[in-house]
């Protein structure tokens, strides 16, 4: 079977499956999927459907996104914002209820700095001159 072009989604998922310690068929069991079509996403035989890579992400206790952009689902042009997103939410220092609002913070500073973009740049992080 040729290996098809699913990025490094394989090599990345076997690399958070075995930081979070578990084993190929732990992780299978705990997303729903065969142990068997779990290793030939690992190699990079299969594509996975997006609810897949859902249940995955789920059971591993990081992004979905994270997972979609490795898949090529997501834009490359999203990852900065996923890798942020999945930063947030992997931080085993803060609770849920805080990663919850770091991400709101997060989100509505991209909506604000977008507005401004779009806008005729009154806005800027620069300090007046006081002439």
């Amino acid at each position: 079977m040729a290996s098809l072009n699913v990025g490094n989604l394989g090599a990345y998922l076997r690399e958070q499956r075995r930081q979070a310690q578990l084993s190929l068929r732990q992780l299978a069991d705990a997303a729903g999927v065969s142990n068997p079509y779990l290793s030939q996403i690992e190699r990079g035989l299969r594509k996975p459907s997006a609810d897949i890579l859902q249940q995955l992400a789920k059971a591993l206790r990081i992004s979905a996104e994270t997972l979609y952009v490795q898949a090529g689902i997501l834009d490359e042009r999203d990852r900065d914002e996923v890798e942020t997103r999945a930063a947030i939410l992997a931080d085993p220092s803060i609770n849920e209820r805080q990663k919850q609002v770091l991400l709101q913070i997060y989100e509505s500073f991209r909506k604000e700095n977008a507005l401004d973009a779009d806008g005729d740049g009154a806005e800027s992080d620069e300090m007046p001159s006081t002439n």
